[in-house]
């Protein structure tokens, strides 16, 4: 499975695939991930982003014939094979959506926020007095989010809190925006989260 670094970490949590690859944002770095994993001997290879697009880059085996691939975005698909799946196993959608990892996400942003100066103060949250860019990071964050497993910047900055919630920073690549990105085990704990992450973004400007 191919996603963008800011989908929900249910995918993994489920633990219903071999492998997940974590991309940039945007459907041609799916691509990208989908045939590079093609290419390293992947049978079966999909991706996906946030927003809703489904993509295949192998062909899928079906009772009634072959799905042949389809390496673009394809907003039918997924709703098919949640309709399927949940007549297979005798169960409602909400049956089946109850079998998955809760996890809850949000986003927001800040308009009017140049992304040459988002993604300046982004850069620079890892650096400091300490030689760890985790402690660094906990220091530059006034300890607003609490302690830090670990962190990614494969697209902006994705960090990791020790309790296993998520926080994402990242301009916007389109727009004088900046955005963030919240997940949680409660829909009101990533919304608090989201609260949290726009009242530091403020304090950047």
């Amino acid at each position: 499975m191919v996603t963008p670094v800011s989908s929900n970490s249910a995918v993994e949590k489920c633990r219903l695939f071999k492998s997940v690859v974590r991309t940039r944002i945007g459907s041609p770095y799916v691509i990208e991930g989908m045939t590079q994993a093609s290419a390293e001997g992947f049978a079966r290879v999909v991706g996906y982003e946030a927003n809703g697009g489904f993509l295949t880059a192998s062909d899928i085996d079906g009772q009634d014939g072959i799905l042949k691939r389809l390496p673009t975005r394809d907003a039918v698909i997924v709703q098919l094979a949640i309709l399927l799946l949940a007549a297979e196993k005798g169960m409602t959608v909400g049956e089946l959506l109850a079998t998955l990892p809760e996890r809850f996400t949000r986003s927001d942003r800040l308009k009017d926020f140049p992304s040459e100066t988002s993604r300046a103060k982004i850069a620079g949250l890892c650096d400091g007095d300490s030689d760890d860019p985790v402690e660094n990071l906990e220091k530059q964050l006034s300890g607003v989010f609490g302690k830090i497993a670990h962190y990614d910047t494969t697209d902006g900055l994705r960090i990791t809190l020790a309790n296993d919630e998520v926080i994402h920073f990242r301009p916007s690549g389109n727009a004088p925006e900046f955005r963030c990105y919240s997940e949680a085990d409660t829909e009101a704990r990533a919304n608090e989260l989201i609260d949290l992450c726009l009242k530091v973004m403020s304090s950047w400007k």
